[in-house]
């Protein structure tokens, strides 16, 4: 590359993180091959699998009735959610000690941008070489990390990937051509199977022909402005990363045999509502639409399960009374819109959110009114109610809606790219 341009960024994954996170607080597990699953059960999937399974080709998504059978002494564990959370950001604040973090990528993942006077490449191996001591020091010895380094922060977390376990990987000037010829397509962050077919059909099927690609070209094929980006990316530059916002907060729950009928499925929704809601007040937003969605029993088996999905427009509210309205005023329309009577799944959404203080009050569903007083009456006694749960315990106050303890609820589930407040295992 003509312009050599510098290491700039340093890319921390860490290995098979929930596996690895219940390995640390059960020494047990160690050197043992383990896969962590919502429950013990044959008919759930893996969530992680220790590198001790992988090597049995278990992988996340395996069924575990499927892994049992790869192997005969596999050890299952229930997700432990809280605790991913809790380590998450103890890692964060240990490399902090070391390097600013820049960007929190995932709940495993973290870029952390590189100095003048700290991104040669003595120093960057010195630097890799303490975050990975101090975490093993400090927050766990079984918790390893692979760190990838190189002149942006799309080759440094493809970096992270070339060697793991625990491994340092530098994508410098002098290698990075010759190091991402050796990769497959797939092997790009973002590039799944379905823009795997579409560049094939374009005559792209290895990363040396993409690579050899103008940036017009590269802007055809992707079909978008990405392409073009992607091209300067690949070429070592260091693009400023596109700025994102929360867009929906939302929660969705997989119904157990006792909570499909719909009076029972309805509770559910609204305490989904409300651990929404109870986000959406923390974040200090309103919300201007809410979603519903259900999945039902199929009518014969293998066929597929029926869905319903609508929304509804909110004069930009974030208290649970003028919510949990809405939600109900949803719920009869899908009861005659829906010839299904029996759940497998409910799910709602907080769309179009906008900062509290920069919102005007609307007109609410049919014309009426929500004045700035009865809004103010409504928060207040929507503030009251979470902290009346936080100082208590979840549940403590309700709206008439299902109780997390009759449906063994652990907390909120981890989507890698969110991770939750500790406050939500209360919620």
């Amino acid at each position: 590359m003509a312009d050599s341009p510098p290491l700039r960024w340093l890319y921390l994954d860490l290995n098979s993180y929930f596996a690895s996170v219940e390995q640390q607080l059960n020494p047990a597990l160690r050197g043992r091959a383990i896969v962590v699953a919502p429950v013990d059960s044959d008919s759930t999937s893996a969530i992680a699998a220790s590198y001790e399974a992988k090597a049995y080709g278990i992988r996340t998504g395996t069924r575990i009735r499927d892994a049992k059978a790869m192997c005969r002494d596999l050890i299952i564990v229930p997700g432990q959610h809280r605790q991913y959370v809790r380590f998450h950001h103890e890692i964060v604040a240990e490399v902090e000690r070391h390097v600013p973090v820049s960007a929190v990528c995932s709940i495993d993942e973290v870029a952390c941008r590189l100095m003048d006077n700290e991104n040669g490449i003595a120093e960057v191996r010195a630097l890799a070489t303490r975050i990975k001591a101090g975490i093993r020091a400090n927050v766990g010895v079984a918790l390893t990390s692979s760190i990838g380094v190189a002149p942006n922060r799309l080759l440094a977390k493809m970096a992270a990937d070339m060697q793991k376990p625990d491994g340092l990987t530098i994508l410098d000037a002098a290698s990075v051509r010759s190091r991402l010829e050796a990769l497959q397509l797939s092997d790009i962050p973002g590039v799944g199977r379905n823009m795997e077919r579409r560049l094939a059909a374009k005559g792209i099927v290895e990363m040396r022909r993409l690579l050899a690609m103008g940036p017009d070209e590269a802007r055809r094929a992707w079909g978008s402005i990405w392409g073009e980006r992607l091209h300067w990316l690949l070429q070592g530059v260091d693009l400023a990363e596109i700025a994102t916002e929360r867009r929906s907060i939302g929660h969705s729950h997989v119904l157990g045999p006792e909570k499909r009928a719909p009076d029972r499925a309805r509770l559910v929704a609204r305490r989904l509502l409300m651990k929404a809601a109870t986000r959406l007040r923390r974040a200090d937003c309103r919300a201007g639409l809410l979603g519903l969605s259900v999945k039902a029993e199929p009518e014969n088996m293998g066929n597929a399960k029926p869905k319903w999905h609508r929304t509804m427009r909110l004069p930009q509210v974030m208290d649970s009374v003028t919510l949990l309205a809405a939600l109900d005023g949803l719920w009869t329309r899908m009861l005659s819109e829906f010839a299904h009577r029996r759940f497998l799944q409910v799910g709602v959404t907080l769309a179009e959110l906008q900062a509290a203080d920069a919102v005007q009050l609307h007109l609410f569903d049919g014309g009426v009114a929500l004045g700035p007083r009865e809004d103010a009456r409504r928060l207040a006694l929507s503030n009251a109610i979470d902290r009346m749960n936080t100082r208590f315990g979840r549940d403590a106050v309700t709206f008439g809606h299902d109780v997390a303890g009759a449906t063994k609820s652990s907390g909120p589930r981890i989507a890698f790219t969110r991770i939750p407040d500790l406050a939500e295992f209360h919620e």
